[in-house]
């Protein structure tokens, strides 16, 4: 079991804790942590000049329910909220009267982004994302804008799972912005980029109504404050 930092134990010592914590989620592209250096909240971006909590205000369906997607798992992270809206559908409560909340986090984070970034950055091979179509390293957002006849579920026929098409259901979808900035810095090492400015251009790509909060675990709090129940979708 992990021991918690002694009373008295120095601030170099802690930090040199939550050092080895990053390691161990793989943030190895982050320079090290040492006395004196930016805390990761002055990494956060302010996303905007309206109080995040307030797109949590929408929430105000009769059934409530917030999906935690921090990986890529199949169609699941979609299907799921449609599943959710055509049963309740079924059982007397319109789309529409009901909210469904996405959290995009962790190694989610392309879902929210477009098309020209996933093949310029070759996401699908960062996050190791298939296509459904071609069974091959995605380089693309499978899951925007999809053509008719892309998903389709035995027994039932197309179904409706883009995230545009989700959003036409009242289907909110949100991004981590700690995700943002941890991934985008580890590919920007890795290409030999500046960090800040590859950020800025995925923030930039970022699909519409796609609505950026501080944190992924944030938003999963914020939800369930707002009568959402939760599952986790991969």
């Amino acid at each position: 079991m992990k021991k918690q930092p002694r009373p008295g134990t120095s601030r170099r010592d802690f930090l040199g804790i939550v050092a080895n914590g990053a390691a161990i989620f793989g943030i190895s592209a982050l320079a090290p942590v040492k006395a004196g250096a930016e805390t990761f909240a002055e990494h956060v971006t302010k996303t905007d000049d309206v109080n995040p909590d307030e797109w949590f205000k929408q929430i105000k369906g009769k059934h409530k329910i917030v999906f935690d997607v921090t990986q890529p798992h199949e169609v699941f992270p979609f299907a799921w909220p449609k599943v959710f809206l055509l049963t309740n559908e079924k059982t007397g409560t319109p789309e529409k009267s009901n909210s469904v909340v996405v959290v995009l986090r962790h190694e989610a984070i392309p879902y929210a982004m477009e098309s020209s970034l996933w093949s310029k950055y070759k996401f699908g091979e960062v996050f190791k994302i298939t296509d459904p179509a071609t069974k091959e390293a995605s380089v693309r957002n499978p899951f925007w804008q999809p053509k008719p006849g892309d998903f389709k579920v035995p027994g039932i026929g197309n179904v409706a799972i883009g995230i545009n098409e989700l959003q036409e259901s009242g289907v909110l979808f949100c991004v981590c912005d700690a995700a943002m900035t941890v991934n985008s810095a580890k590919v920007a090492g890795k290409l030999g980029l500046d960090a800040a400015q590859l950020k800025t251009e995925w923030m930039a790509g970022l699909l519409p109504n796609i609505k950026v909060v501080p944190s992924g675990v944030w938003a999963l709090g914020r939800a369930q404050e707002h009568g959402c129940k939760y599952i986790f979708a991969g």
